[in-house]
């Protein structure tokens, strides 16, 4: 028999987005109800975010023996254990996994239903043998792997972000198909953990980043030896006895690749289909659910959040969206998603962050009036001590001292282009930065560099000097 509930909030999916509106909407009086058809914790958990950056942790921990000479200390890499690299994938994972489990959440107030959720009305929502009448409808059912349709690609095993962390030995020649901050971090990843590692990109690898930044990216995978092809079209996949064979087109012709695994990181789809949203007169295509600034669906009593809503497919965004909704569907406050100020990271070594314009961008919006300021790693003390000389920062201003972006190429970018979120989002003037306190020696003193080189021109201008010279009569 169909059971029937009613309730305040319906949330479907359990990833980041659906795991957080669900916490804190039960935690806030309303009586919640959470679908999820699958794993709790979503992709971001299970398969994305967690298990990738521990993989990333064992290859840099392998890289870091193998560069261990420049401090006089002898290191030697006597066996990298794929059981154990993957063990510890699987225990950072299950290490997080009591917080998005299912009795922590029943423990918070929500009634978790494990089944596939689909829409059955304008606020009806069926999953199993369960109707659920909502005052609210939160739609985060996330996103899954793009494989594109290339000829072949069928009849040959491939491997996705789902499927990439479960195997039992580390590849002996990894294919990627895919430029993007995943296909990169997984190349880097394999190839310091001991596979040949090939890279295949239709254009140039990491296109939403800075283009002076990815080069710094570029070289460093390079030297670490992998075999990086940019501005190629994969034609065709064959299965051969080793393995598989991708054949591309570079310049008019055509070369082949050899591997014994093959990963397609070739972006991500929204999970929209088969969830019956005409049912519930939601708008949609392949990019998303289409949602107003609110994070409201076509109907306004349904939002969708994550990567569900197209746009910027981080966990972290999905996160923002959360408080968003929760502001709008319990306490019918007004708020708005305001996405011109996300950062993003990609966790390669050297890691690349990036939040607001990029110099590029910058220029095709202010023209000449955008200025460029850069300090390097390499007149970093604290850099040059750990040998981490190797970096960038790119802050992008006005010619007022407007902050409109930044990029960090370098050791902790990640960490350090926090800083400027706070500035860009708090909408703060390159002097603010230029007037802080840094603790010496710490990395942080590229932003405190880079912002104080704005004033450098004036400060040390002829103008200066002769203000200097003529109070200088004065005793």
């Amino acid at each position: 028999m169909t059971k029937t509930l009613h309730v305040d909030i319906c949330v479907i999916g359990a990833g980041s987005g659906g795991l957080s509106v669900a916490a804190g909407a039960a935690q806030m009086g309303a009586s919640t109800v959470l679908i999820e058809k699958h794993k709790m914790g979503g992709d971001c958990l299970n398969y994305g975010c967690v298990p990738s950056k521990a993989l990333l942790a064992a290859g840099h921990a392998a890289q870091a023996v193998r560069d261990a000479g420049r401090f006089g200390i002898q290191g030697q890499i006597k066996k990298i254990d794929a059981a154990g690299v993957y063990g510890h994938v699987r225990n950072t994972i299950a290490a997080i996994e009591p917080n998005d489990s299912v009795e922590r959440f029943e423990s918070l107030g929500v009634q978790v239903i494990e089944a596939e959720g689909k829409m059955a009305g304008r606020q009806e929502v069926v999953a199993g043998d369960t109707r659920i009448r909502a005052r609210r409808v939160v739609i985060a059912t996330g996103s899954r792997a793009f494989v594109p349709p290339i000829p072949g690609i069928d009849e040959v095993p491939y491997l996705i972000n789902e499927t990439i962390f479960d195997l039992a030995e580390i590849p002996k020649h990894l294919i990627v198909i895919g430029g993007g901050p995943i296909g990169i971090e997984m190349a880097q990843a394999h190839k310091q953990l001991g596979a040949d590692v090939s890279v295949l990109e239709m254009f140039k690898i990491m296109p939403k980043d800075d283009a002076e930044l990815v080069d710094a990216v570029r070289k460093q995978i390079l030297h670490e030896g992998i075999d990086l092809h940019e501005d190629i079209k994969v034609l065709r996949i064959k299965k051969t006895a080793k393995g598989v064979r991708v054949i591309v087109e570079k310049d008019g012709k055509e070369q082949s690749v050899d591997g014994s695994h093959l990963l397609v990181a070739a972006g991500r789809r929204p999970n929209v289909n088969g969830m019956d949203l005409e049912k519930a007169g939601i708008g949609y295509s392949p990019k998303g659910i289409e949602v107003d600034a609110r994070m409201r669906t076509s109907n306004k009593k349904i939002f969708a959040i994550g990567d569900v809503a197209g746009g910027f497919q981080f966990t972290h965004v999905a996160g923002y969206h959360a408080n968003i909704v929760i502001k709008n569907a319990l306490f019918r406050l007004p708020s708005k998603a305001d996405h011109r100020f996300v950062p993003w990271v990609t966790f390669t070594s050297p890691e690349l962050a990036q939040v607001g314009l990029t110099e590029d961008q910058a220029r095709e919006i202010h023209g000449d009036s955008t200025r460029v300021l850069t300090w390097p790693y390499a007149e970093n003390d604290r850099a040059l001590a750990e040998g981490a000389k190797g970096g960038l920062i790119k802050v992008v201003t006005s010619k007022k001292g407007k902050i409109l972006g930044c990029g960090i190429v370098g050791r902790q970018a990640g960490e350090l282009i926090q800083t400027w979120v706070l500035a860009l989002s708090k909408g703060m003037k390159i002097g603010d930065i230029a007037q802080i306190i840094v603790p010496y020696p710490t990395l942080g003193e590229i932003s405190k560099r880079a912002a104080g080189s704005f004033y450098t021109p004036s400060l040390f201008s002829e103008k200066t000097r002769k203000i200097v010279r003529f109070l200088a009569k004065f005793g």
